[in-house]
């Protein structure tokens, strides 16, 4: 049985569908956007929708390497400090509580910059079948 309780309400009612009063419920948006933090227009990709949730810890100093998405990604930093490189179009450090529309087919790179771990909530819109990451040559070598 669920027994946590949102201002009065079960979460067991909640999920029943049960009415919620507009002011029962606080809400705090973290993003909104239809373009990557690089400029990209946001679009879904076609087919069967598979939504990943993942929580990545970076240790200081360690990096993810070059890569892509191809598919759209919103990070949120829980933790800790990431600098991600974007090749030309810069560099950007996210701190505990910032959220990114990742870029999804420029090449980046995230280093944790800070001094302690980094945790980030990863969170993938993309389709059956189709990486979330690939690896991408250093737009800096060229």
């Amino acid at each position: 049985m669920l027994w946590t309780s949102l201002r009065g309400l079960t979460l067991g009612a909640v999920l029943a569908g049960a009415a919620i009063p507009a002011d029962a419920i606080e809400t705090q948006t973290l993003l909104s956007t239809d373009h990557t933090i690089v400029g990209e227009q946001v679009v879904y990709p076609a087919g069967p929708a598979k939504v990943t949730a993942i929580i990545v810890t970076f240790a200081p100093g360690e990096a993810t390497g070059w890569h892509t998405h191809g598919v759209p990604e919103v990070g949120y930093i829980l933790e800790g400090e990431l600098t991600v490189d974007y090749g030309e179009k810069g560099t950007h450090v996210y701190r505990a509580g910032d959220t990114v529309m990742e870029a999804i087919y420029a090449a980046h790179k995230g280093t944790n910059t800070g001094s302690t771990p980094a945790r980030v909530l990863v969170v993938y819109m993309g389709v059956e079948g189709k990486p979330t990451s690939a690896p991408a040559a250093d737009p800096n070598q060229k």
